[in-house]
């Protein structure tokens, strides 16, 4: 009953309400950027989200457009500036995707939508990361964050969508403001932001390396 219908309610509700109450820092951010960052404001990426169908995500803009001699995208470390930092570190930028839990692309909580360039990298456990909406934050986020590994990132997700229920979705929204002002795990170990998913290897083909 909870997943099914209430939960839906208490997204559009509550996020309805984060926008109209948050409104003036949403603008007071987008100029913000516009000013430290330049154009557009937002980014806007693909990513999966539910049964895997592919949504359009809304996020303020924290790194710059540098490129290299060649044209490519300098790396993230390099155009992530002290003022993308704080935006990450204090979770601003994920503000717009409250227009994305509004919309129904997404959740207030559930596991974070990742790159549709992942999706034939899943294994068939993690690939369960899908049956329910994404989220703005989740069990992963609060526990961790960028900080641990992708595979316990994954086991923390699928957990969620096993034992899914209106407790442990408060428990999680309690621990994120935990998080956000402790400004714990936002980058992992060897990345500015996140190493790169590249597959998990099973145990068998382990075995044989």
């Amino acid at each position: 009953m909870y997943q099914k219908y209430i939960k839906r309610l208490l997204d559009i509700i509550i996020s309805f309400t984060a926008l109209v109450i948050l409104s003036p820092v949403l603008l007071v951010t987008a100029v913000m950027v516009r000013v430290k960052l330049g154009s557009p404001v937002i980014f806007h990426q693909d990513r999966p989200g539910y049964h895997e169908k592919v949504f359009r995500l809304c996020k303020f803009r924290s790194m710059t457009d540098e490129r290299g001699a060649d044209g490519e995208l300098l790396p993230d470390a390099v155009r992530l500036t002290k003022f993308g930092r704080t935006l990450r570190a204090t979770s601003l930028d994920e503000l717009p995707e409250l227009w994305n839990i509004l919309k129904g692309d997404m959740s207030l909580i559930g596991p974070r939508p990742l790159l549709v360039k992942y999706l034939p990298l899943y294994n068939e456990f993690q690939r369960h990361r899908h049956d329910v909406r994404p989220g703005l934050t989740g069990w992963a986020q609060v526990n961790g964050r960028n900080a641990i590994t992708w595979e316990q990132r994954f086991e923390y997700d699928v957990d969620y969508v096993e034992h899914i229920s209106f407790w442990m979705d408060l428990k999680i929204l309690f621990r994120t403001v935990a998080v956000v002002f402790g400004h714990r795990g936002i980058s992992s170990a060897t990345d500015a932001t996140m190493k790169a998913f590249t597959g998990t290897k099973d145990s068998a083909e382990a075995d044989d390396e």
